[in-house]
């Protein structure tokens, strides 16, 4: 099938490109021109494991390509998926410019029939706008269709969430959508979930905010493991056994950071607000999320007690491991923080230094991981980046002037590290 991409961030790149691993022709456009050119000449903006190589297949292939000129890309699509950003507002309500100016570039567009898919994660009612927009500014009368269908793709593994999901959500309001949409899907051969458009975008919001929720669980509970000498990992592993609860997204740490949860879940409770009803549980998950990078400052203060030219240093500031992505990572607020109470700090992160570098000021980047140990009073792991599991601690050792090492992600064991002689400290460890 014929598939317009609109958008070429994590969502439209990694879904555009895996459509095209799938059978279909795509042709993905954005309107950074330079993103574009970097698409073109073979490179890629983002680091998504896998990625690179699939987009490289499928341009080699002739069954992907980019454009900025959007008229091309619908004048030769049957399907039309819209995946811009909706960055937040002041109230954390989502700036829906973007999909407006889209869907009236579509609509002014069209020729012949087109679906419209809502990739964008969106409140609920938007397919009403995107449908009233596109019937305002096509003036030929041409007909289409309304689709949404959700994305759920984790930053890190975007190429195998796509390609082996655990369902497929689709929007939609006639059958000739709903066969489109399920022949676009056929060869991925997934459980299928057929909604009206309002409960498919419900659902990506409520999904979000419920695993938030788990990991803001998860934290709170670390804070009374801490003060009753439990170990939160054994907790969360026994309850994590019982199949209604599942181990997934109950790991304690400093909280979640990323694009999507922060902001999806700021506009949940905007979504609700709007709809009269005060998502009291939802402002709370997001308050316990907040307060976990103050409890792991307080976390280094209890250790090192004046934080004034203590040498300090970072492992990883991604939000998250196999990913560049610095939005909302916990690692800025915490290294803001760090500095602000004098602190010198070196850093180290396999794939997020060149992003971090434009948004961390005043502190030292280093090229491998062992150099932010120089002099440290104590090393502090902020992303779970699996060759930290594989550092020399006798070497690391060595170079610190204070071997304590916190552990934001509790991803190391305990005894093997005091066993080397330094002080480790986790999260409701």
């Amino acid at each position: 099938m014929k598939i317009a991409m609109i958008g070429t961030g994590y969502v439209g790149l990694t879904t555009g490109a895996c459509f095209a691993k799938i059978g279909h022709e795509v042709i993905c456009v954005d309107n950074d021109s330079n993103k574009i050119e970097t698409l073109n000449s073979g490179k890629m903006p983002i680091y998504e494991p896998g990625l690179h190589d699939i987009v490289k297949e499928m341009v080699t292939a002739h069954r992907l390509s980019f454009t900025t000129d959007i008229k091309t890309a619908v004048h030769n699509s049957t399907v039309c998926f819209i995946a811009v950003g909706t960055p937040p507002r002041g109230k954390g309500e989502p700036d829906l410019a973007y999909v407006e100016n889209v869907a009236r570039e579509i609509a002014t567009s069209m020729e012949e029939y087109l679906l419209i898919v809502e990739k964008s994660t969106v409140p609920v009612q938007t397919h009403k706008w995107i449908r009233t927009t596109i019937e305002r500014y096509n003036r030929t009368g041409t007909p289409f269709d309304v689709a949404s269908n959700p994305e759920f793709l984790r930053e890190g593994s975007a190429v195998n969430d796509f390609l082996n999901p655990d369902r497929i959500v689709i929007g939609v309001e006639s059958d000739r959508a709903s066969d489109l949409m399920k022949e676009i899907y056929k060869p991925l051969n997934a459980p299928i979930v057929i909604t009206d458009l309002a409960s498919a975008e419900l659902i990506k919001h409520a999904s979000n905010a419920f695993l938030a929720m788990k990991i803001s669980f998860a934290n709170a509970l670390a804070v009374v493991c801490e003060a009753s000498g439990a170990d939160v990992h054994q907790v969360t592993c026994g309850m994590g056994m019982d199949k209604r609860i599942g181990p997934s997204f109950l790991d304690a740490g400093i909280g979640y950071g990323g694009f999507c949860f922060p902001k999806d879940l700021r506009a949940f409770i905007h979504i609700a607000e709007e709809l009269g009803y005060d998502f009291k549980l939802l402002r709370e998950v997001e308050n316990i999320n907040n307060e976990m990078k103050l409890r792991f400052i307080r976390k280094i203060q209890s250790v090192l007690w004046n934080l004034q030219n203590k040498n300090i240093g970072v492992l990883g500031l991604s939000f998250k491991p196999d990913t560049d992505d610095m939005r909302f990572a916990p690692s800025i607020d915490i290294i803001a923080e760090l500095v602000h109470k004098g602190a010198h700090v070196r850093a180290y992160d396999p794939k997020a230094m060149e992003r971090a570098r434009k948004i961390i000021p005043g502190i030292e980047f280093c090229s491998k991981a062992e150099d932010v140990a120089e002099d440290a009073d104590i090393l502090l792991l902020l992303t779970e980046w699996s060759e930290f599991k594989q550092l020399d601690l006798t070497k690391l050792k060595k170079r610190m002037r204070v071997p304590i090492i916190c552990d934001g992600r509790n991803m190391l064991k305990r005894t093997e590290i005091e066993k080397q002689g330094f002080t480790y400290l986790g999260v409701g460890r």
